[in-house]
């Protein structure tokens, strides 16, 4: 979500105030979402590096996160 003061960050519960972009927990929504600039167009802002860098990192949590709950 994009916050007042312009950067965008995670809100799992999807409560905090501010623009918002549902992307679901799949690790591929995630590839898609900050892949062509979908992301910005929706939050309507540009993706700071220090903000691209946290999301990449958030999903690239939901890939681990994936894999260790397969129970292998």
């Amino acid at each position: 979500m994009r916050v007042s003061n312009g950067s965008v960050e995670v809100d799992a519960s999807g409560k905090k105030a501010g623009r918002g972009a549902y992307l679901c927990q799949s690790p591929q929504c995630w590839q898609v979402g900050l892949g062509g600039g979908r992301l910005e167009y929706a939050l309507r802002t540009t993706l700071t590096p220090d903000n691209r860098e946290q999301l990449i990192r958030y999903g690239k949590d939901l890939v681990k996160e994936s894999i260790s709950g397969r129970g292998e």
